[in-house]
């Protein structure tokens, strides 16, 4: 019994013994778990409410770093930027933003120009940096992408450089013409000349405000607000009757032809305006005894039928590199030439912006020395009146609404896209 009694008596202690150490072994393994780790800092950080939800909706690239510079949270827009890359923000400056922030509390804000990933020009991604506390631990970063809004500033300052510098050549001209007129009172022909100058200059003048509203116009209006049906060879007629003196000066003859009784869709003023660029452009660059056509027709496009105006002209040809810039505003292939003729520099400006506004484009062939086409294409009245407003367009005939014509021509060559009729200045 006393044996008996000693086991029993062992294996209770045993018992207990273990017991204890489970129960120890437990705590310690709670204890554990609950003890931050280098690892757990770094991937499982605890972001305070709501703020989640405010970066996924931030318009701004958003970035949150711990007290490691480890990147805890990171939009999508911040991996577009290139900010974030294998999980660590690859931008020095902001990482040093951010720990001078931690180490303080002060917020900051910076502007930097970062290289563009994925070009090999050097073209430069101008951001604004701000860096604020986020708790006690966390700091976050708020990047805003500032390059359009730069390359939208640049370009206004040029245009308002530009148009100071072409309003100061005829002002200036006409500042000293007067003066001198003044000097020469008592010489009638004299007079007479100078006075003819400023008359010249006064025009330029003209003309220079008048292509400023009209491209003001062209930019800010809507031009489906007063779309109507438009006749092709009405344009065609007021482009040729407006270059009529210019072209008879220089005795060039002035052809159109085409398919008959086309119509556009829009704004009658702002296409006949673009129409009329292209035409005197085309006679101001041509040599004198050369021939300027303009020859319109139907071409089929997937979206719907669409109508091509072509302008076709003898003259000087444009370049390569001039080519990617004959659009932009104030720009002129020979500067000389331009202000012989008056021009300012936005009359192809003008003509694209009037295209785009149609849901169209314009586009251009030259070849140095033989000469160029520019080529309207827009939409046709039924196409683009269906897809307005989906309403029968007034003033059009059955024929017309099923696409007849009294015939097509095709283009031969770029200098003679059509057989038509002379049009004798």
């Amino acid at each position: 019994m006393d044996v008996n009694a000693a086991v029993a008596a062992a294996a209770a202690i045993a018992g207990v013994l273990t017991g204890v150490i489970a129960v120890l072994a437990f705590r310690w393994s709670e204890r554990e778990q609950k003890r931050p780790t280098r690892t757990s800092l770094h991937t499982d950080p605890v972001l305070p409410p709501g703020v989640d939800t405010v970066l996924s909706v931030l318009r701004s690239s958003a970035v949150v770093l711990d007290e490691s510079d480890a990147v805890v949270k990171a939009s999508s827009a911040a991996y577009a930027l290139g900010l974030v890359r294998g999980g660590k923000l690859a931008v020095e400056p902001m990482i040093l933003m951010a720990r001078d922030t931690r180490r303080d509390g002060e917020i900051r804000q910076v502007e930097l120009d970062l290289p563009r990933r994925g070009t090999g020009r050097g073209e430069a991604l101008a951001v604004s940096a701000r860096v604020a506390p986020l708790g006690s631990r966390l700091v976050l970063l708020l990047v805003e992408d500032l390059t359009e809004a730069r390359r939208i500033e640049a370009v206004r300052r040029d245009f308002v450089a530009n148009v100071s510098h072409e309003l100061k050549t005829p002002v200036g001209a006409l500042s000293l013409l007067s003066e001198a007129v003044m000097g020469a009172s008592e010489e009638p022909e004299a007079v007479e000349r100078f006075a003819g100058r400023m008359q010249i200059e006064a025009t330029r003048l003209t003309n220079l405000v008048q292509e400023l509203i009209d491209l003001s116009r062209v930019q800010n209006d809507d031009p489906l607000e007063d779309a109507e049906p438009v006749r092709v060879d009405e344009l065609v007629a007021e482009a040729i009757d407006r270059c009529r003196h210019q072209a008879g000066t220089k005795q060039i003859t002035m052809a159109a032809g085409g398919t008959a009784d086309l119509r556009l869709w829009g704004n009658r003023g702002q296409l006949a305006a673009a129409l009329g660029n292209l035409v005197e452009n085309a006679v101001n660059y041509s040599p004198a005894r050369t021939r300027v056509g303009i020859a319109a027709r139907r071409v089929t496009a997937p979206g719907g039928d669409l109508i091509e105006i072509a302008v076709t002209d003898q003259g000087i040809g444009i370049s390569e590199k001039d080519k990617e810039r004959v659009f932009e505003r104030f720009y002129r292939v020979d500067p000389a030439r331009s202000r012989a003729t008056g021009g300012t520099g936005l009359g192809l400006a003008i003509v694209k912006h009037v295209a785009a506004s149609h849901s169209g484009e314009v586009t251009v062939w030259s070849s140095e020395g033989q000469g160029s086409t520019f080529t309207l294409r827009l939409p046709e009245a039924g196409a683009a009146r269906d897809r307005a407003s989906g309403d029968q367009m007034p003033g059009l005939d059955e024929d017309d609404e099923t696409g007849q014509t009294d015939g097509t021509t095709t283009v031969s060559s770029p200098y003679e896209p059509f057989s038509a009729p002379e049009v004798h200045p």
